[in-house]
């Protein structure tokens, strides 16, 4: 199956499932944290698919891959902050372990791609150590 367009892309919908968990996350936030953590939350998660779409309609490999290189540090990002927000105990231990997991598979499918893209183009694979966001 050829891919015509991001929205075809399991990490591109993937992404869009994590954002609309952490909004729905962080809608139970302390108004303290509106435009803290929770606005931190939301940009990283936002960022994540957003990156992904981005580097898509670039339709270079270069670019494409640096695009989801930014995904990736951003899957690192939202991770961070839900273990502070889990230490802080806005979000339970289910929450948290919901949203990491979906965090680790996010990570793992763009790892894979990236791969993909760099054997495509004689680069080899150039992510490692990433078991988890």
């Amino acid at each position: 199956m050829k891919v015509k367009d991001y929205k075809d892309l399991k990490v591109w919908q993937k992404g869009i499932e994590i954002v609309d968990r952490t909004y729905s996350l962080t809608d139970g936030f302390p108004k303290s944290e509106l435009y803290g953590l929770a606005g931190q939350m939301k940009r990283a998660a936002i960022s994540i698919p957003s990156n992904i779409a981005e580097g898509f309609v670039r339709r270079g490999s270069k670019e494409y891959r640096q695009f989801l290189h930014v995904s990736l540090g951003s899957c690192a990002e939202l991770d961070t902050q839900m273990i502070i927000a889990h230490r802080r105990k806005y979000v339970n231990d289910n929450e948290f372990e919901q949203l990491s997991e979906e965090l680790n598979h996010e990570t793992r499918m763009l790892v894979s791609l990236i791969g993909k893209i760099d054997d495509n183009t004689g680069h080899g694979v150039r992510v490692t150590g990433h078991q988890s966001c």
